[in-house]
């Protein structure tokens, strides 16, 4: 998010850190190192500030509110996490269901590098729904439903491949993914343990295999 209008900013424009990033760079991969681990309605601005070292005036000359800057974190976090399942998921190299085991592979090693604390920023601000901005509803399910269309498609291609039978609804199938997928980093982040990945992922793949 560029600023649109510099006239209603409140604060100094920061100074770039190392020549690498811009303040407003640092606040929103701090945010996203936080409410991967916590709550947003747990999350105060000072602890997001206190992380990065940047002065209260500048949060506010990029954000006009802690709202706004919750809805840049849902749609940096939705980018990000697209990226990676193209990565996986477009990757020809790999039959389809390979492709899904790899993204899964992947996501679970995420998890275990940082000890099982982080889990997925869109799952858990939908699980706070009912205490956030009613602003954030509409950005989250967007986010699922992105991501739910990529995994359609490759599910798409297991069948045109005879992977996976021709009977399947994809769509449906790739909604029960997410369902189930965000219950076990839930459960995952929770236990700290890889155990809850691993078994909705030996059901999941057991219950649409073609025979």
């Amino acid at each position: 998010m560029q600023v649109q209008d510099p006239i209603r900013r409140r604060g100094r424009p920061p100074r770039q850190r190392d020549g690498l990033t811009d303040a407003r760079e640092l606040l929103m991969r701090a945010g996203l190192e936080v409410l991967t681990e916590k709550g947003f309605s747990a999350t105060g601005i000072e602890e997001i500030l206190s992380r990065v070292g940047v002065p209260k005036g500048s949060f506010y000359h990029y954000f006009d509110s802690k709202e706004a800057f919750g809805l840049g974190l849902i749609d940096r976090y939705g980018e990000f996490f697209a990226a990676k399942l193209d990565r996986h998921l477009l990757n020809r190299t790999l039959t389809p269901l390979a492709r899904l085991h790899a993204f899964i592979d992947d996501a679970k090693s995420s998890m275990a590098r940082f000890g099982y604390r982080r889990g997925c920023l869109i799952g858990n601000l939908g699980q706070e729904m009912g205490a956030l901005p009613e602003s954030f509803r509409a950005r989250l399910q967007h986010t699922f439903e992105d991501w739910q269309r990529r995994f359609a498609l490759c599910l798409v291609e297991a069948q045109q491949v005879g992977e996976l039978t021709s009977e399947v609804n994809a769509q449906q199938v790739a909604e029960f993914f997410w369902i189930g997928w965000e219950g076990a980093v839930l459960r995952a982040k929770l236990e700290r343990r890889a155990a809850p990945l691993d078994v909705f992922t030996q059901f999941f793949f057991a219950g649409f295999r073609s025979k």
